[in-house]
């Protein structure tokens, strides 16, 4: 199983990654333990939304999605209470 996850840093919200991992667990493990160079200077990191895949291309078009301006607006819309709160 392939996931697509979205973390916010938790030091300052503002700051968000997207990503896609097969183990969810140890990969926010390695996120917040500073293993990650693009994301260890907004530790620590919150997952607020995941989505899960069987096949891995389509997990990687749908990281690829997101990460656009479009995807953004999708997250945007799909997490209204979230970013409203």
């Amino acid at each position: 199983m392939y996931i697509i996850y979205f973390l916010e840093s938790i030091q300052d919200n503002t700051r968000h990654y997207i990503g896609y991992t097969t183990n969810l667990t140890q990969r926010i493990k390695t996120h917040n333990n500073g293993s990650v160079s693009s994301t260890k200077r907004y530790r620590p990191w919150k997952i607020i939304y995941a989505e899960a895949y069987i096949h891995q291309q389509d997990a990687r078009g749908r990281e690829k999605f997101l990460k656009s301006g479009s995807g953004w607006k999708y997250l945007k819309k799909q997490l209204t209470h979230h970013f409203n709160t």
